[in-house]
């Protein structure tokens, strides 16, 4: 489905785009105050405890943005697979990174009640580390074979 022809996806992705430090207010206007955020690494429960959360990842990110490639919304559910660039001071010497991800979100009275995200840690944090991304990358290749 085109992301334009899902309106809240798209304003989803629009507003991940524009979010910064400076503007972490306005997640009052996109989550449900009962909201479940779960990424690879935390689950959070409720908008005080997301805002908390968005507040300290972004306070050391230097640039982060969105593409999505795929999405699909129907009734109060969506899903968008997208591709996330950024740059943090403490994750590969601050370099653009990439890496793919995807999202499900379910709706209630009009704000997100539930956000998951799916994405490789590896590709977004340890291979990024010296000793871990060394590591990291020992493991995956004797796995190979």
């Amino acid at each position: 489905m085109d992301i334009e022809a899902a309106p809240r996806i798209a304003q989803f992705l629009n507003f991940y785009n524009g979010l910064s430090s400076h503007n972490m207010q306005l997640l009052d206007s996109l989550y449900h105050t009962d909201v479940v955020f779960i990424d690879p690494v935390h689950e959070i429960h409720g908008r005080k405890a997301l805002n908390q959360y968005f507040e300290h990842a972004y306070a050391r990110l230097q640039h982060c943005e969105f593409s999505g490639s795929a999405c699909m919304e129907q009734a109060d559910q969506g899903f968008l697979s997208w591709r996330m660039r950024f740059a943090h001071q403490a994750i590969g010497n601050g370099k653009i990174i990439e890496v793919e991800g995807c999202t499900v979100l379910r709706w209630q009275d009009g704000l997100i009640i539930y956000h998951r995200d799916y994405y490789d840690l590896n590709d977004m944090v340890y291979r990024h580390l010296p000793v871990l991304g060394w590591l990291t990358g020992k493991v995956k290749q004797r796995m190979a074979g």
